[in-house]
C-alpha cells in the first residue's frame, strides 16, 4: 500500500493518507528545546553509551508519569527503556516465549503481536472478537483459549486497529479469568492518553495489585507526544523479568539513543497542554471520519473509544450486485477494497486482513478535518461512478 501510494504521489496524484499510524502533529516545542540543550551540553551526555535499560532521570520520569496518569507507581528497577514500544514487546517475546508455548492474542490485533510470537517459535492462539461486542474479548472466550501451554496473553487498550478500549469492569472480568492461570499478562497502553467522550482509561496494574509479579505494561512517547521517530518506548515489569530484558537488550541494541532519552524526559515532565490539545483535535476528527464512512452506501463503522483509527466494515462492496469492480472484476475481499480506494479515489487505508479481521478496512484520522472530508468525498465520487 505504501509503495503504491508513493508511486501515485510521484506521478502527481494527491493521495489522502488514511493509512498512517502516527500523529500528524509536531512534538511539543519543549521536547525539541530539550534535545537542543542536550546537544549544546556536549559529550558524554548524548555522545556515549547510556545504561542499557535507560538513564536514571528518564526512569524516574516514567515512574512519576505512570503514577500521575495510570494510577500506580512502579520502581525504576522495573523500567526497561527500549527503541520504541515495538522493541519493548520484541524483547519480552525473546525473554519469555519458546517453542511449545502458546500466546493468546485477540483479533483484530496489531500486526506485530502474532508475528513476534512466531519468530520465537511459539504459537499465537487467536481469539476472534465481534464488532457487536466492541471488538473486545469476552471472559468466556478467554477462558476457553487458556491451556497449560499458555505463556502469555496480549491485550491492547485502546486498540490498534479498532480504537476499542476496555472499561474498568470489562478489564476486571478478564483479569479474574487470567488469575486462574499461570500466564503472563502483557497490556499495551501506548494509546491510553488518546480517549474520547469522557472515556476513562483504566490501567490493568491498578486492578491486579495481587498479581503484579506476572503483569507487564507497555508504554511510550510515540503517540501521546507525536514522537514516533524518536523511538522511545518502555516496559514496566517485575524485577526478575527486567533483569532478563537487560540481558536481551544488552546483546542486541544496547541503549536507546541518548539524545532521544533526554527529549523524552522533557515530554514526560513538562507541561501537558499540547497533549490535551492534540487529544481534543483527534476527538473532533474521529467524529468527522466515522460519520463520513457511515455516509458511504453499505459501509458501517462503530465509534471508537480511543487511538486514532476508524475500523469500517466494507463487505457490502464485495458482491457483484454492488456494481463496484477492481481491475474489471467484482471486488471479493478487503484487499480489493483498499487497492480500489487507493487507485481510484487516491485514499490510502489498510485492509483488515492484516489485522486478522478480513472484511474491514482501517482508516487513520491522524490528518486534518479538511483532508478527511475531501477523502470521503473522493470515495463517494468513485463509488457513484463505479455503480453508474
Amino acid at each position: 500500500m505504501n509503495a503504491r501510494a508513493a508511486d501515485l504521489r510521484a506521478k502527481g496524484a494527491d493521495v489522502f493518507a488514511f493509512g498512517v499510524g502516527e500523529p500528524d502533529f509536531d512534538p511539543p516545542a519543549l521536547v525539541l528545546e530539550a534535545a537542543r540543550q542536550a546537544l549544546s551540553a556536549g559529550p558524554p551526555g548524548v555522545s556515549k553509551y547510556t545504561p542499557v535499560t535507560g538513564i536514571p532521570a528518564l526512569k524516574q520520569a516514567i515512574c512519576a508519569r505512570t503514577q500521575a496518569v495510570r494510577g500506580w507507581l512502579p520502581r525504576p528497577s522495573q523500567v526497561t527503556v527500549s527503541i520504541g514500544a515495538k522493541h519493548a514487546l520484541f524483547n519480552i517475546a525473546l525473554a519469555l516465549y519458546e517453542p511449545g508455548d502458546e500466546v493468546i492474542v485477540p483479533s483484530p490485533y496489531w500486526v506485530s503481536y502474532p508475528e513476534q510470537v512466531k519468530l520465537c517459535g511459539a504459537e499465537p492462539v487467536i481469539v476472534t472478537t465481534e464488532e457487536a461486542d466492541g471488538f473486545k474479548m469476552k471472559p468466556d472466550a478467554f477462558a476457553k483459549a487458556l491451556s497449560p501451554r499458555t505463556k502469555a496473553v496480549v491485550l491492547c487498550t485502546p486498540s490498534n486497529p479498532t480504537g476499542s478500549a476496555y472499561t474498568g469492569p470489562e478489564l476486571s472480568a478478564l483479569l479474574e479469568v487470567w488469575k486462574t492461570s499461570d500466564a503472563w499478562l502483557i497490556v499495551d497502553e501506548i494509546y491510553a492518553d488518546l480517549v474520547y467522550d469522557g472515556f476513562k482509561h483504566v490501567s490493568a496494574a491498578t486492578l491486579a495489585s495481587d498479581a503484579l509479579d506476572r503483569l507487564i505494561v507497555i508504554d511510550g512517547v510515540s503517540k501521546t507526544y507525536a514522537m514516533t521517530g524518536w523511538r522511545i518506548g518502555w516496559s514496566l515489569t517485575p524485577d526478575r523479568l527486567a533483569k532478563a530484558l537487560d540481558t536481551v537488550q544488552g546483546q542486541s541494541t544496547t541503549n536507546a539513543t541518548a539524545i532521544a532519552q533526554h527529549a523524552a524526559i522533557a515530554a514526560l515532565t513538562g507541561p501537558q497542554e499540547t497533549v490535551e490539545a492534540m487529544r481534543v483535535a483527534f476527538e473532533k476528527r474521529r467524529r468527522v471520519m466515522v460519520e463520513g464512512l457511515r455516509s458511504l452506501p453499505g459501509v458501517t463503522c462503530r465509534m471508537p473509544e480511543g487511538a486514532f483509527y476508524a475500523f469500517a466494515d466494507c463487505r457490502s462492496l464485495y458482491t457483484a450486485t454492488s456494481g463496484v469492480e477492481y481491475k474489471g472484476k467484482p471486488i471479493t475481499n478487503d484487499e480489493d477494497v483498499a487497492f480500489f480506494l487507493l487507485d481510484q479515489a487516491h485514499v490510502a487505508a489498510v485492509p483488515g486482513g492484516a489485522f486478522g479481521a478480513p472484511g474491514y478496512v482501517r482508516f487513520s484520522y491522524a490528518t486534518s478535518e479538511e483532508r478527511i472530508r475531501e477523502g470521503i468525498a473522493s470515495i463517494k465520487r468513485v463509488l457513484e461512478a463505479a455503480r453508474a
